[in-house]
């Protein structure tokens, strides 16, 4: 008996998509939130196959340009990509990163990531006037440099520089590699206990948009961290920035009473 061909399942034709044409929200971008949501919450896994653009509008009772529209908000996050041959396909989730006292290497780990890193530099400098007054020593003193590029599903994601006393810990570039810095801090036997943390924006400048995948000028976000360990010492200061596209912080507020 002959081997019938594969047909991969449409992975969007079971969810439960519509549009409430009452609404004064635009239709493509409650399809688009639909599907967002989908993705982030692992119900369209990385590598599924959306499905065929005039399938999805026909079901949905919409014009082709709305789905479209709605696809092409998503490939503007990075959620999705549209692949020759292949079709829209997505790509992964944004990381949804808590303001906690953290390490990047360790959410995209417990978020399913994959996380991998490549180590871009790691020199001893002497401190300039901002690490100093970051780290509380003085101007002139040695520091570490560390510069690393931070990858989840092979994609980047961040680009790392932390700036760390020079004798505070052995930092050799493979073991970087392999695992987070907090990681290695907490085996050399650091205990972290706060930081002073500051989140931004701006655009990317040409060099930090090739390194990226990104085109100059596109948004990204910032985090400067100052890390104390228990005894109240500086021990790290980090400078980093990340694609806004693929990258997001969350922020819990209370009211206070």
């Amino acid at each position: 008996m002959p081997k019938q061909p594969r047909h991969d399942p449409d992975p969007a034709a079971p969810l439960p998509l519509s549009v409430d044409r009452s609404s004064p929200v635009p239709l493509y971008f409650q399809l688009a939130q639909q599907l967002e949501s989908a993705i982030e919450g692992g119900v369209l896994t990385p590598g599924s196959l959306l499905g065929n653009e005039i399938d999805l509008a026909g079901r949905l009772g919409l014009s082709r340009p709305t789905v479209r529209q709605a696809i092409q908000s998503l490939v503007d996050k990075g959620l999705l990509v549209r692949r020759r041959g292949v079709g829209t396909q997505v790509v992964h989730s944004r990381v949804r990163r808590p303001l906690e006292l953290s390490s990047l290497y360790d959410d995209l780990e417990a978020a399913g990531q994959h996380p991998a890193t490549t180590v871009l530099s790691n020199t001893v400098e002497p401190a300039d006037a901002l690490v100093a007054a970051s780290l509380g020593i003085a101007e002139g003193s040695e520091v570490r440099r560390i510069e690393r590029l931070r990858l989840a599903h092979g994609e980047p994601v961040a680009r790392l520089r932390n700036h760390l006393p020079a004798r505070l810990l052995d930092c050799e570039s493979e073991r970087l590699e392999a695992t987070g810095l907090y990681r290695m801090m907490r085996a050399a036997g650091i205990t972290l206990h706060s930081a002073r943390q500051t989140v931004g924006a701006r655009a990317a400048d040409g060099p930090e948009a090739e390194l990226l995948g990104e085109e100059p000028g596109a948004p990204l976000l910032t985090m400067e961290r100052t890390t104390f360990d228990d005894t109240g010492r500086a021990v790290e200061y980090g400078s980093h920035v990340y694609r806004a596209g693929r990258y997001a912080f969350e922020f819990q507020l209370l009211v206070r009473p």
